[in-house]
Parts: C-alpha cells; structure tokens; sequence
C-alpha cells in the first residue's frame, strides 16, 4: 500500500488495529471475526458566482468489528464500531459486539465466508494517487470553471455553483480465517450547474467529471462551457401529446438502467423474492445485443477491487452474453440464503461495462427517426418487484432522426423486462460514471405521457 504524509496512521498501525481485534475477540469466545479499519481527509469546495460557499476539510477514521458466535447453522452475530483507535478502546468494542451478537437470534446463513474464496493475493490496481491541491488552488479551479460557462451567452444568467473535491482513503481488512489486506485509494471531483433564461423562463443542467488522478479530469473551462450549452439548449421546451414512440436515453442516464438491472439481480432482493427476476439465471432478459461484463482489476477504474468487503477474490465474468443473464451479484450470506456461492459482490458490483455498439449519438438520433431523447429523469417510480418503471423526464423531442425542439413536464413509462427487451442499439458514445460504463441506449417502444 502507498502512503502520504497526510495519513496520520500507517499501513502498518491500521494492521496491528485489526490484529488486536482479532486477538480480542478469540479471548472472548468467538468462532469467528472480521475487522474493517480505515482513514480517510479531504478537501471540498464550491463557488457560486465567483464567490466561495463551502470550504470543508474532512478526516476520518473508524473500525468496525463482526463476531460471530457458534457454528453453522447456529450462528449468533453482533458487530460494533469505534474511531478511537487505542488499544482499550479497541478491546471494548470488541466486547461490545460479543454482547450484542449473544443477544440476537441464530441465524443459519451468518458467518465468514467461504475460505477457498478468499484473495490469496492484492495486485496493485494503480488506484491510490494524491492531490496535493491547497485550497487556493481548487477555488480557482471552480472559479474558472464557473466563470467560463457564465461567459458563453447572455443568457446564462445564474449558476448553482461549481464544486472541486479531492478525497483519498487507506483501509485494512481482516478476518479469523487469516486473510489480512488492504490498500489505499483516490477520488477526485469537477462539477458545474447553470441557469439560462429567456423571456423569464429558466432551464438549468450541469455536468462533471470524476477520476482517480487529478490530471485525468475534464478540463475546467471546456467542462464549464458543456454545462452551459447543455443549459441554453433546453430553452424553450414545450410539452408534447400522449403518445408511443422509440426513447432514447443519454449514457448518464443508461447507466441508471443497468443499475435497476443489478439490484434486481443482487442477493437481498432474490433472496426475499422482491424481484420481478427472481430465478432469472439462464433466461434471456435483455434482447440478444446486450453484452454486460464486470471487470475489477481495471486500472485507476473507478469500481476496481482485487477483493470484496468480505475480503472474497473478484473475477472478470460475463453479467448478460446476447441477452441472457449469466450469473448473480452476491455476498456470502446471500449466497447462503439461496443455496448458492458468493460472487464477490459484497458492498457492491465492480466496473461494470456495458458493450458498446458501432453507432455514435447522432447515428442512433437518425436510427431512432422520430422519438424522445431523454436527458434527464425526475422521481423514483420504479417497482423491483413488479418491473413497473415510471419517471417523470425532460429531454429533446426528434424528428427525421435531428433533434426538434426541447421537451419538459412529461413521463415516461413501461416494464423494465418489456423494455430490456426492447433494447434496439447501445450507442459507441460510451460515458464512465462512478461503477458503470455504458453509451446511450435506444429503446423501441414506451408510453410517452404529456398533454
């Protein structure tokens, strides 16, 4: 693990942290132990018309720790958690969960999990590269940032500020079953919102771009002026009649569509049946041009892991090949649960990369003919257990395959399975956001709500 001199405990400390629990917790009684110590600073700042809002330092720190007492299918759980890193203070929150977990339920499904699916090993993912950015240094940023969009039209005549963040972390985790590991980590943030007006009707959009090297985001100004002309190109939307037509949504918004697709996949919701793809493993799901895939070693990726939050070994594995789902998203106790084996999916999925297809953005405009190009989404009216989606969207409404006119105040509706289905094209116009990585996805056919 690389370090910098900002971290105020050593790999090494954070090591002897979980050791110590580990040790404490078998002097206790317990059959099994797991510890997550980490720390983490950083820097946040946001301006708004040139002048500073928000200057935040952050640090933290913390140690959480899981007993487990008895065996399987016995096993009581307790967990508790401290940021005083001392030994005393360690030792009772050891004590602490040891308490908690004789007073629980048993429960079969509890417990470390499966040893031969631990990480033997942690190759370095190049995901750890600290900004040394003064607080000067980052308000000018988001000064120049903001500035430039304010500087594009006339009509740019607000803004909700720009933000730049520059956030770093090292963790260990540890387990009775010997896995020991651990390693630091980096991200960092650009964003910027604008208002434009005109004939006192206002429309506002942002944009941003998030890396692990600081070197690796968006150009302030270019960023800066995309926000405007995403903003300006929204005035004048209108509403349109009810209707039924192919909808497009924008990459940013696609990967809202694949993450609908992974929580109704991941352990919690099979497991309790509140999933309308409950058994869906083999079945095809999406149409036969969807290719899904996780990658986690990925280099500087934003969702790289050589393990997961159970200290599990992630793989590269196939998600959806032609349309057919090819495996789940499950930690250990959800594996349990449905007779299965984690996938090392606990704490979440990894780089998911959703294959691209040969079509830039204006080709699938032109693909799509006539229809919706949605760019943003309002609400949260989506059903896992029913598949039912419903969102309120704005967006440009396109005729003879070139954007019309802007679009507001209307919604959107469909099944997820029917639109799965449905998917014509996943565009070449591929965007990484946070853990996924798709284009623009094209759909044949939703319910277009308006006048």
């Amino acid at each position: 693990m690389s370090n910098s001199s900002r971290f105020l405990q050593s790999e090494t400390q954070l090591r002897e942290c979980a050791q110590l629990a580990l040790a404490h917790a078998r002097t206790l009684g317990a059959s099994g132990c797991e510890c997550d110590v980490s720390e983490a600073y950083g820097l946040s700042v946001s301006v708004r018309q040139g002048a500073v809002e928000t200057l935040e330092h952050n640090r933290d720190k913390g140690l959480g720790v899981t007993v487990y007492m008895g065996d399987r299918p016995r096993v009581k759980r307790g967990h508790a958690s401290t940021s005083d890193f001392s030994a005393q203070a360690i030792r009772e929150t050891v004590a602490a969960a040891v308490e908690i977990a004789r007073h629980t339920a048993e429960d079969d499904c509890a417990g470390l999990p499966d040893a031969e699916l631990l990480a033997k090993h942690t190759p370095d993912l190049d995901l750890f590269h600290p900004w040394a950015v003064t607080p000067e240094a980052a308000i000018e940023i988001a000064q120049r940032c903001e500035s430039a969009g304010l500087a594009v039209s006339k009509k740019i005549k607000n803004s909700e500020g720009a933000s730049v963040s520059a956030q770093h972390a090292q963790f260990v985790l540890a387990n009775s079953l010997g896995f020991l590991s651990g390693y630091a980590t980096s991200r960092h943030s650009l964003s910027c919102s604008l208002i434009a007006e005109d004939q006192g009707l206002m429309q506002r959009d942002d944009w941003y771009s998030s890396a692990r090297v600081a070197s690796a985001l968006a150009d302030p100004t270019r960023l800066g002026r995309y926000a405007a002309e995403r903003a300006l190109s929204r005035l004048g939307a209108r509403k349109i009649k009810t209707c039924q037509a192919p909808v497009l949504f924008e990459a940013p918004l696609a990967g809202g569509l694949i993450g609908h697709f992974i929580s109704a996949i991941s352990g919690g919701n099979l497991y309790r049946k509140s999933s309308f793809l409950v058994d869906s493993l083999g079945k095809q799901i999406f149409s036969p041009n969807v290719f899904l895939d996780e990658q986690p070693w990925l280099a500087q990726g934003l969702a790289s892991a050589p393990f997961d939050e159970e200290g599990v070994a992630t793989r590269e594995r196939a998600i959806v090949s032609a349309g057919v789902v090819q495996d789940y998203f499950l930690g250990s106790y959800s594996a349990r649960k449905l007779g299965l084996r984690s996938t090392g999916s606990a704490g979440g999925n990894h780089n998911l990369i959703l294959r691209p297809g040969t079509r830039d953005l204006p080709a699938l405009l032109r693909q799509m003919h006539r229809g919706l190009f949605v760019t943003e989404l309002l609400g949260h009216g989506i059903n896992l257990l029913t598949g039912d989606y419903s969102r309120g969207a704005a967006g440009y409404w396109v005729e003879n395959g070139e954007i019309a006119y802007p679009v507001e105040e209307i919604t959107i509706a469909g099944h997820l399975g029917q639109m799965f289905q449905g998917i014509v094209e996943v565009g070449a116009d591929t965007l990484v956001r946070g853990s996924r990585s798709t284009g623009s996805i094209l759909i044949d056919s939703m319910t277009i709500a308006g006048n």
